[in-house]
């Protein structure tokens, strides 16, 4: 009874608030960049707590910080090129979902990958 009032008062809510693709891949994008400094900060962390002296672990932070930005703003000019008619069309659901598994994959994988490059250079240059 408690999960039917539940899912009925969760469609009412969404019924109420208009369809805008841009806001909903804003807030994507937005969540996306908290997930991503987090493993950013954790993963770099722990590389930069290796006593080589190496410069590696900070060439990792600033590679990783120029790799996101360029592509959230690319995901978000295509967004934000939409009117507000176009914002509003469920027939770009798909690309929305396209955009925002992408957004998601480079969000979480490129921390991963690049950190993953940096450590074993340091390991081979040691």
């Amino acid at each position: 009874m408690i999960k039917a009032w539940q899912g009925m008062a969760r469609s009412q809510r969404a019924s109420t608030k208009p369809l805008d693709w841009r806001k909903r891949m804003s807030d994507n994008i937005a969540y996306a960049l908290l997930v991503y400094t987090g493993l950013q900060i954790f993963l770099t962390m722990g590389a930069l707590q290796v006593r080589s002296g190496s410069l590696l672990p900070y060439l990792a932070l600033v590679v990783l910080v120029a790799g996101i930005i360029p592509a959230c703003r690319s995901f978000e000019r295509r967004w934000n090129r939409l009117s507000d008619e176009q914002a509003a069309d469920p027939a770009l659901a798909g690309y929305y979902r396209h955009d925002r598994t992408w957004l998601w994959i480079l969000a979480i994988t490129l921390p991963l990958a690049l950190t993953g490059l940096f450590k074993l250079l340091a390991y081979i240059l040691a």
